[in-house]
């Protein structure tokens, strides 16, 4: 005899309705001694945000402020990573550059203008960030001259996938630092003043 199974009471999807995000709770403070998998952005915890490379540059700006972000990673048509687009990317001086050298106007700008190229993208292992402390990850961003930084894995077939993310803002307010700016060079001064103090 076939069981017969209740079925669940359903009702219609409210306007208005939103759907689950995954949010990576990351440790409130840490050392430059810490392991540097304490700062890191889990894309298995955390949903990425991303853009495609013909979208303009004030709808990329649009959405990384609607979800509060500084990164965006851009995909291409079959959703591999074809760049980065940073924060400074869109409110620093390339977008002057680019109108300058191509003429136009601001809504002329395409993310593909002003974004990080994947060949141009440095990464890190997976394997190697694991066994890394804070103060690594902080001194390779700063030799990189980055905010960001990438952690890959490498399947059996070398193909690599993107898994991690590092910002070296949000390291910064894990190490206990207030951060006043966006720009690089006083986040590393800030870091820097945090490590003279001995964390």
């Amino acid at each position: 005899m076939v069981r017969e199974f209740e079925i669940v009471q359903s009702s219609r999807l409210k306007t208005g309705s939103s759907y689950m995000r995954p949010i990576q709770v990351l440790q409130e403070h840490v050392n430059l001694s810490d392991p540097a998998i304490k700062v890191m952005s889990d894309l298995s915890k955390v949903s990425v945000v991303v853009v495609r490379p013909n979208a303009s540059m004030d709808t990329a700006n649009a959405k990384m402020i609607r979800y509060g972000v500084r990164l965006l990673l851009v995909l291409d048509g079959n959703d591999q990573v074809a760049g980065l687009l940073t924060a400074s990317d869109v409110l620093g001086e390339k977008p002057m550059r680019f109108l300058q050298n191509m003429g136009g106007t601001h809504a002329d700008i395409m993310v593909r203008d002003l974004m990080t190229p994947q060949r141009e993208l440095d990464v890190m292992k997976i394997e190697d960030v694991k066994s890394a402390e804070v103060g690594q990850i902080i001194a390779t961003l700063k030799k990189s001259n980055r905010q960001h930084g990438l952690v890959v894995s490498e399947g059996a077939d070398g193909k690599q996938t993107v898994c991690g993310i590092f910002s070296i803002t949000q390291i910064a307010r894990q190490l206990g630092t207030k951060v006043q700016s966006y720009e690089l060079t006083q986040t590393l001064a800030a870091i820097d003043a945090v490590a003279s103090r001995g964390q």
